[in-house]
């Protein structure tokens, strides 16, 4: 079977549309704080009161956490009433990379050929585990960062932000000798 190979060109002027949509529609696109927020709900539906009304904030919710008291209380509203924007843009991109599995399901040969060769030998359950275990540390250097990928360099950028150009910069610093490491053998024919 064929494998299909999506258009970069093509793929990165849908984003781009996407995200300058966004901007001027609704707001800038930002996805790592809505992990915080899904914490924030757990955490309230086992203990009830992380999340207060409170007349006097700007949001007029609080909470007894510092982190989540931001912005006076925003985190707190947010957790009290997350079915918002963010929230549901979060949602809707884990339902579309499941939709997109779905639509692809036997046109992509099962083993990707693009793939480092201890990816492709390590197999499904390892690979799951590997992403999964890299996915909770760019989260973590997100929040640590205060904000992700799509709020810092897509976003950042569209708007011209400083910190935006530098976050960029450091991600590719970091991405490329990364890059060169794993591919460094296909790159000399070598499997």
């Amino acid at each position: 079977m064929q494998q299909i190979q999506w258009n970069w060109l093509k793929g990165g002027l849908i984003l781009g549309a996407v995200f300058l949509l966004a901007v001027v529609l609704v707001k800038p696109i930002g996805v790592s704080t809505q992990f915080v927020i899904f914490d924030g709900i757990v955490w309230n539906m086992f203990t009830g009161d992380v999340v207060q009304v409170d007349e006097t904030s700007k949001s007029g919710y609080s909470s007894n956490n510092a982190y989540l008291d931001k912005s006076d209380g925003k985190y707190a509203k947010n957790i009290a009433n997350p079915w918002n924007y963010s929230f549901v843009f979060v949602l809707a991109m884990i339902g579309g990379g499941a939709l997109s599995v779905m639509l692809q399901k036997g046109k992509v040969a099962a083993a990707d050929k693009s793939a480092p060769k201890v990816f492709r030998e390590s197999g499904h359950g390892n690979r799951y585990l590997v992403s999964f275990i890299g996915g909770v540390l760019v989260l973590f250097g997100a929040r640590l960062a205060g904000g992700c990928t799509s709020g810092h360099m897509m976003s950042g950028m569209m708007q011209t932000s400083l910190s935006g150009y530098l976050f960029a910069f450091g991600t590719f610093a970091a991405g490329i000798p990364v890059a060169i490491f794993f591919y460094r053998k296909s790159a000399k024919g070598v499997e």
